[in-house]
């Protein structure tokens, strides 16, 4: 397998985070990642690993939803214990692939074997959590419904992608990793990129982008819950389509695939709004979220469209299709993400760096 090259696309933050000296105040496990590198070795760190490795499931991977860098008594980790049992092990939210992260981080810094056993173990998962066509499912073993998908929803294939990258390269975090492990990884992530370029959405002849999850035998687009229907994704394809540009593969399949995502992208832009919160006193909690227009606003885009039409569609818990977001209920227009600018970033950083990458 050709390595990936390491781009850098977050550099500025990584940065950040480590001239800013030591961590302050309590670790969360939203930030665990964040911290400085010195961090890593101390107590602190070492406490949380030990809770890391409680929480690993039989099959090498974790639940979700679980704060492991959180201190309880010994009641409160026992309920949460079976809690982890009884939901199993998954890649949603991070799960798994923050956990494996890290661990490796924990013992670059603080060498200790039950570490290295964890890490072996959570990569064993995620390797034999894959299926023959190179998809992920959310949750492994199969669970059944939606939640056997190959899952691009939050990222969660993604975020696979790129630790069993980091292992098959021997990225720094993962450099003790035997060759065996490396090559298993390499060859995973190729079945990944194959499946990427497999489940691109073509309309009209045209390749567009990814919707949120795709069926995980026949590979076409496939919904999740009541308002996440069968449609493409201007939130899911962003980082998609930023892993297929750190690849060192320029082949004509990976640069049309792009390349397609890219002018999709383009031409499907909402410009002259802003997506917020406003007050509303006359709704559940005082307000509400809605597009404000703004003719200085950045683009966005909408988290689902329909495939046909290429317009936007917003659902509510009753699976109706709309096309305002206004029109459907209150709760789940506060409750969920409609609208993302990310995919700007991609179009205007990314984009330029990756066309002068492939052109020399």
């Amino acid at each position: 397998m050709r390595c990936f090259r390491q781009i850098l696309l977050s550099a500025p933050v990584l940065l950040a985070v480590i001239m800013c000296g030591p961590a302050r105040g309590a670790v969360s496990w939203k930030t665990i990642l964040d911290q400085p590198s010195g961090w890593y070795g101390a107590e602190e760190a070492v406490r949380i690993a030990e809770r890391v490795l409680a929480f690993q499931l039989p099959s090498g991977g974790w639940t979700k939803n679980i704060d492991l860098a959180a201190d309880r008594s010994a009641e409160e980790r026992a309920q949460l214990l079976r809690r982890a049992a009884e939901a199993g092990s998954t890649i949603d939210n991070g799960a798994t692939t923050r956990e494996l992260r890290f661990l490796a981080r924990v013992y670059r810094a603080h060498p200790d074997e039950r570490w290295a056993e964890a890490i072996r173990r959570g990569v064993d998962y995620l390797l034999q959590a894959q299926y023959p066509n190179g998809g992920w499912p959310q949750f492994y073993p199969l669970i059944g419904g939606y939640h056997d998908h190959i899952t691009y929803n939050d990222d969660a294939m993604i975020r696979v992608l790129r630790l069993l990258r980091d292992v098959a390269c021997g990225a720094p975090d993962f450099a003790f990793r035997g060759a065996e492990m490396r090559q298993r990884a390499a060859e995973a992530v190729e079945r990944g990129v194959a499946c990427i370029l497999a489940t691109q959405v073509v309309v009209d002849g045209e390749k567009t982008v990814w919707c949120a999850q795709h069926d995980a035998e026949t590979l076409a687009p496939a919904p999740a819950r009541k308002y996440e229907p069968i449609s493409l994704s201007g939130v899911e394809s962003v980082e998609i389509v930023r892993f297929l540009m750190e690849l060192d593969d320029f082949s004509p399949a990976i640069v049309e695939a792009v390349e397609g995502a890219v002018a999709w992208f383009e031409r499907t832009a909402i410009r002259g709004f802003r997506y917020e919160f406003v007050d509303a006193p006359g709704l559940p909690g005082g307000r509400d979220r809605v597009l404000v227009p703004d003719p200085e606003a950045g683009p966005l885009w909408a988290r689902f469209y329909d495939i046909e039409t290429q317009r936007p569609i917003f659902l509510g818990r009753d699976s109706v299709v709309h096309e305002r977001l206004s029109e459907i209920e209150h709760e789940r227009r506060v409750g969920y993400r409609w609208y993302s600018g990310a995919a700007a970033g991609l179009l205007a950083r990314d984009l330029p760096r990756w066309r002068w990458r492939r052109t020399g």
